[in-house]
């Protein structure tokens, strides 16, 4: 076993540097799945990773609700899904080749910061391209379909030689083992020591002692999150833990315990008095758009479930619409919304679309109503290609039906009052 000494002497970082002053690959680097990563051991013939410092944010399994179906004389994977699943970065890092291979099909691999390369093919499509700056959990591709099979096929590689993946993940729960990793080059090889297993790495963090549970944040992510007073992703519950225990075969969207959550004091309708109102009999058709042209709702706020949006279908590829002007506060990937976009409108409202193939504003961009903000998709916890819409006040999710005309998609021209009490927000029609 390497001491602690012995360790401290190795170029722990040299990945991390050599990454950050490259940005462009070479030719061979953007056509060949496997091929050395330049600088990798540079400075020196071993580098280590703690995987035990990573968070949730931190990592993802490449197909969320995927199967993995054992691991292949390659150490590839392949893992099963549903068709138009999307297909998530493990890690951070930057897309190295995405195109077509014969074997592979469309294909994608990621260098990721922690010196490790991973690989995604038989996409049906491919939604990065070379030079992208990805992060863990973004979706990069949507799943591809061969012999009436949908699945991809995944593989971990170190300087271009692929390694076992259960390595680093349990391949039936999906969870990243805890661990610190020592890679060492032996000519063109790679060999992996475990350094510090899990078990020993949780002992001597916790000096002992079991680590209480926090749910789905820690006392300090808690903190960080009312710190920054930004369209916070505070959940009630961990989505994903959540999404497990779904049966796969039945309709899935997200519920009121799986949304996400603002802090109050990040949406302040209610400032300067406890009621306001909005008069949509005011509003010109420049003022208000509805999401989805063409659209159809297949699943509407509440019932059982206490759906806490509205589902409207249309078909893979068709735009999404913003519903009224306002700042874009958050764009990005957020575990069962799959791709998701909030917008904080000037009337005081917030919207919130959700399951994009491709989300096309980014956080801080001003949009108008009518603005095309996405396209349709099946990204996250979603069994069909459709937007998951949802309209806030101060933060907590009511039925869009209250100000849209869902069925002739248009807004409803009249005034609605906004009143907060104990008990949160009632929406009732000024007479």
């Amino acid at each position: 076993m390497i001491n602690l000494r012995k360790l401290l002497t190795i170029s722990l970082f040299v990945f991390s540097v050599t990454l950050q002053a490259q940005q462009e690959f070479s030719q061979r680097e953007q056509q060949s799945i496997s091929t050395e990563t330049p600088g990798l051991f540079g400075r020196s013939d071993a580098f280590s990773v703690d995987f035990g410092l990573l968070g949730s944010n931190d990592y993802s399994f490449p197909l969320p609700v995927g199967k993995a179906e054992g691991i292949r004389k390659n150490n590839n994977v392949v893992i099963s899904t549903t068709e138009g699943d999307a297909v998530k970065s493990m890690f951070s890092g930057t897309v190295r080749l995405s195109r077509q291979l014969q074997q592979w099909g469309n294909t994608v691999v990621v260098r990721h910061d922690n010196g490790l390369e991973t690989v995604y093919g038989n996409n049906a499509q491919n939604l990065v391209k070379v030079g992208d700056r990805v992060k863990a959990g973004q979706t990069i591709a949507i799943v591809g379909k061969r012999e009436d099979k949908t699945y991809t096929e995944f593989a971990v590689m170190v300087n271009g030689a692929r390694l076992n993946p259960e390595t680093l993940i349990d391949l039936k729960s999906h969870r990243l083992r805890k661990q610190t990793l020592l890679f060492t080059r032996q000519g063109e090889n790679v060999k992996i020591t475990v350094l510090t297993e899990e078990k020993e790495q949780s002992l001597a963090k916790s000096k002992g002692r079991r680590q209480p549970q926090r749910g789905n944040m820690t006392t300090n992510q808690n903190r960080t999150v009312k710190e920054t007073a930004s369209a916070s992703t505070k959940y009630t519950r961990n989505s994903e833990h959540i999404a497990q225990q779904q049966d796969d075969d039945q309709p899935f969207d997200i519920d009121e315990y799986q949304a996400i959550q603002f802090d109050d004091h990040s949406v302040t309708p209610f400032k300067k008095a406890n009621e306001f109102s909005i008069n949509f009999a005011k509003y010109t058709d420049a003022d208000w758009c509805y999401p989805m042209a063409g659209g159809r709702v297949i699943s509407p706020y509440g019932g059982r479930r206490r759906h806490a949006g509205t589902d409207i279908k249309t078909k893979a590829g068709d735009p999404i619409y913003a519903a009224f002007d306002g700042e874009v506060t958050l764009s990005g990937t957020h575990y069962g919304y799959g791709l998701c976009i909030v917008i904080r409108h000037a009337n005081g409202l917030e919207t919130l679309y959700s399951h994009q193939s491709k989300n096309l504003v980014k956080t801080g961009e001003w949009v108008k109503a009518g603005q095309q903000i996405g396209i349709v998709g099946r990204t996250g916890r979603a069994t069909t290609e459709h937007c998951h819409f949802e309209v806030r006040c101060n933060g907590r999710p009511f039925d869009s039906a209250k100000i849209f005309d869902h069925a002739n998609r248009c807004i409803r021209k009249e005034t609605f009052v906004f009143r907060k009490g104990k008990n949160g927000v009632t929406i009732s029609v000024a007479k």
